[in-house]
């Protein structure tokens, strides 16, 4: 059933063409009606229906200006308008606004009928055409190599959510049972000499590696790997079996690097990370193998390095993985004090069962002091408020890793709730900030949201937020009602006109305000006063 909003400034017109139409037969549902372009504008925002009738010719806001407004916002809307004039300037802006039909007055219940029948056909094709799971899985398939890639860059720069991590490898077809991974960089010189193929052409020097290496590794039993173009570089990520040896990945790529010299005739540079039995590792892999890839340009190219060859100790687990960082950061910014103790506690934990000595635990938990530093810098928190002792010589006081991290719980949870206390008292003062502005602003007809946001130097999304949530109205809603009240004073205290009393208050057309006003009080400015 589709929702359909009759708008119309006649109330005798709507009635009749409700009753006219056996709405259920053909597929449709009465939303509601309006009887004024800025009430339709309003009611549409609010119910959010398919279809929209409307008289052309609409108090306040045109029919034409109505599509318009909407148009912009809601594009899926379909507009059916009505209008008592034959005249081909209004026909052609109705077919620009993608005004689905265009009837001529008077309406006949038939004609009516049979437009919108042939509407519910189109929104029912629209409709099956965005469910229809063939087409879909087309579009998939389409976009299927992209969004591969997208993974795969999202996987070596640490961006997958570790939760989401496996699943979205399956899908994209990465052996999620290996043995383990590893990541390898190919980056051919990008300086090539007058007589080359590729002089003016260098954005293709990255496409010839990849089919390179394509052939290469497509020729080594055994492997299971993707490849792909990163900026410069080609990637290479291969999955390990238990019986496989990372020599066979350093083989492949520098047979790569010969080849590439042989045929394109320029030199290679080529680094390989060490294996990760945890697929969440590859970016410190591909870090690894940018490192690596620095060694093979230092040493002169046309090489494969394989970072535990020129690094023997890679990195400890011990390091704080960002991740865990972020999560920590982000919940003290955000999180309940509940769940930033189960993430502490969970970090701690996961630290403990591999730092061997306490001053590793101490290093450690200097990495997540650091980053806590920077948030209070964000709030302008003043740190001498939570660090109340000096860092270093606490830090002296610590002998377990428990003491350490209960000391962190402590600071983290008295950062959240000073954040969330400054949140709370910046609310209230943007709310009131925004007030005083309508209030000395009211009486500009142009008053917008946007103006006020830019004043505040907010985004009107948050803005609409919080001062919906501090004073339980939308920004026309208080504006409406600090006008209606300003015009009430004055109808009490002045002999001015109800028109001019309407320009005071912000209002361009005198009976636009008295259908406000009566909106709210239930009577007519001047019958109002009279009173």
């Amino acid at each position: 059933m589709y929702r359909i909003l009759i708008a119309d400034d006649e109330k005798g017109i709507c009635e009749g063409i409700v009753k006219k139409i056996d709405w259920n037969a053909i597929g449709y549902t009465v939303a509601g009606f309006a009887y004024n372009g800025v009430d339709a504008l309003e009611k549409a925002e609010k119910l959010h229906p398919d279809v929209i009738m409307t008289d052309i010719k609409m108090p306040f806001l045109s029919g034409l200006e109505l599509c318009r407004k909407l148009h912009a916002v809601m594009p899926a809307i379909k507009f059916i308008i009505f209008s008592g004039f034959d005249d081909f300037r209004f026909a052609q802006e109705a077919i620009k606004l993608n005004v689905a039909e265009y009837i001529l007055k008077p309406v006949n219940a038939q004609e009516l009928t049979a437009t919108l029948k042939k509407l519910k056909e189109q929104l029912d094709t629209e409709t099956s055409q965005k469910c229809n799971i063939e087409l879909l899985r087309k579009t998939y398939e389409q976009s299927f190599p992209i969004m591969r890639q997208q993974f795969f860059v999202g996987l070596i720069e640490g961006h997958i959510p570790k939760e989401q991590l496996y699943a979205q490898a399956q899908a994209f077809h990465l052996d999620t049972g290996a043995g383990g991974w590893a990541v390898a960089l190919v980056r051919a010189d990008s300086i090539v000499s007058e007589g080359s193929s590729f002089k003016g052409k260098e954005e293709l020097i990255p496409i010839s590696v990849k089919e390179i290496a394509d052939g290469i590794f497509q020729s080594i039993p055994g492997e299971s790997y993707v490849n792909f173009v990163y900026f410069d570089c080609v990637i290479i990520i291969v999955s390990f079996s238990d019986g496989m040896k990372i020599m066979h990945l350093c083989n492949g790529v520098n047979e790569t690097c010969k080849e590439v010299n042989r045929v394109l005739g320029l030199k290679a540079m080529a680094g390989i990370s060490t294996v990760k039995t945890d697929l969440y590792q590859l970016r410190d892999s591909y870090q690894e193998a940018v490192s690596a890839l620095e060694y093979s340009g230092i040493m002169g190219g046309s090489k494969a390095i394989y970072i535990q060859d020129v690094e023997p100790r890679t990195p400890a687990k011990s390091e704080l993985e960002s991740e865990d960082e972020k999560s920590i950061v982000n919940l003290i910014k955000m999180g309940n004090e509940e769940k930033l103790k189960e993430e502490i506690n969970r970090v701690f934990s996961h630290q403990k069962e591999s730092l061997p000595t306490i001053n590793q635990y101490k290093v450690f938990l200097m990495k997540i002091v650091t980053s806590v530093i920077k948030v209070l810098g964000t709030y302008d928190i003043d740190d001498d408020e939570i660090f109340s002792d000096n860092f270093p010589a606490t830090m002296s006081k610590f002998h377990t890793p428990d003491e350490m991290k209960n000391w962190c719980m402590k600071v983290c949870l008295k950062i959240n709730s000073e954040i969330k206390s400054k949140r709370v008292s910046n609310t209230k003062q943007l709310a009131q900030n925004a007030k005083v502005y309508i209030e000395q602003n009211y009486g500009n007809p142009k008053l917008s949201v946007d103006d006020l946001c830019m004043y505040l130097h907010v985004s009107p999304t948050y803005f609409s937020t919080v001062f919906k949530r501090e004073t339980g109205k939308n920004f026309v809603s208080y504006l409406t009602d600090v006008r209606l009240q300003h015009a009430v004073d004055l109808l009490n205290t002045t002999e001015d006109k109800t028109y001019i009393i309407a320009q005071k208050v912000g209002y361009f057309e005198p009976n636009y305000f008295s259908y406000v006003f009566k909106k709210k009080y239930g009577i007519s400015p001047s019958k109002y006063r009279n009173a």
